[in-house]
């Protein structure tokens, strides 16, 4: 009899596939038609970024919101394409990483199917209304979720939210409170804000082991990305260039976390993290806030 997890691999194998069609598919019929996906293109900072941030992702700390804080003091992606930018060029890397940790860490499969299916349905919705957005209403979206990350890493860095318990599993009303948590996250995720750190404290909330948040969250994302990521490619919502550097480099990064480094002092790290995306929503905050200004029409003689 074939083992569940072996199922739910395979399951995550031909989201994987078809995510990957539908995004090679998407880009030659946009090339066909001449539409251009960049105005700016890949460059060596991308990739060393995606290295970087995919290696303390694999160790916990979250990729999304430290991408977000270099991509936004370079430049080097528009603020609208951000969202779309990181779930469409992090899906690979996640997904190796949810294989990784799927397979070693153990956790009841029941909780973990059930809260890998509330965050997709959460991404899914989430990510049909994000693409959609208009810059300014991603600026500001970003930059309140980014304060909301921040706080939470705080609290976490001051041992102010509860250490979690030894449960693998969840059930009753601690389950619906877990579905609605990661169905929230999920729909988070599609506006940049990635899903780890938010979803290691849920669980821990709930009583559960914080060791079991690896495969819940790692699982959670890697069913979601490919499928949130689907609809930003359809709607043209993110930067092609910088997604395909960041795939390539953070796979490597990935592997060498999980097999080579494995666990690291990350205090000061998180530390840093925090101090870094509260930065970046203060200055996601300002962008709103400048680009709302009327700009002045220059005087005429009458």
């Amino acid at each position: 009899m074939t083992e569940p997890k072996t199922l739910l691999f395979v399951a995550l194998v031909a989201v994987t596939a078809w995510f990957l069609a539908a995004w090679r598919g998407h880009v030659r019929a946009a090339r066909a038609a001449g539409r251009q996906a960049d105005d700016k293109p890949a460059t060596t900072f991308h990739a060393l970024v995606a290295f970087v941030m995919c290696f303390f992702d694999t160790l916990g700390i979250g990729n999304f919101a430290t991408t977000t804080s270099m991509f936004k003091l370079r430049r080097s992606v528009r603020d609208e394409w951000i969202p779309g930018t990181l779930n469409v060029g992090y899906t690979l890397p996640t997904v190796a990483q949810a294989l990784i940790y799927i397979s070693i860490v153990q956790v009841d499969f029941a909780t973990l199917i059930l809260m890998i299916v509330a965050s997709v349905a959460g991404a899914w919705l989430g990510a049909g209304v994000v693409a959609r957005w208009p810059r300014r209403n991603i600026q500001i979206g970003m930059g309140g979720a980014l304060l909301a990350a921040a706080t939470l890493m705080l609290l976490t860095q001051l041992q102010l939210v509860p250490g979690g318990g030894d449960t693998l599993s969840l059930a009753g009303p601690r389950l619906a409170a877990g579905l609605i948590g990661n169905f929230a996250l999920g729909a988070l995720m599609t506006l940049g804000i990635g899903l780890y750190g938010p979803c290691l404290i849920l669980v821990s909330l709930l009583g559960m082991d914080p060791r079991a948040a690896f495969p819940i969250m790692m699982g959670s994302c890697a069913f979601l990305m490919p499928i949130g990521g689907v609809r930003f490619i359809r709607e043209g919502s993110y930067s092609l260039r910088a997604a395909v550097v960041m795939m390539l480099a953070g796979i490597p990064a990935v592997l060498i976390a999980a097999y080579i480094v494995k666990q690291m002092p990350l205090a000061s790290v998180r530390w840093l993290v925090v101090v870094v995306v509260v930065y970046t929503a203060v200055m996601m905050l300002r962008s709103a806030v400048v680009e709302r200004r009327p700009v002045a029409q220059p005087v005429t003689a009458s």
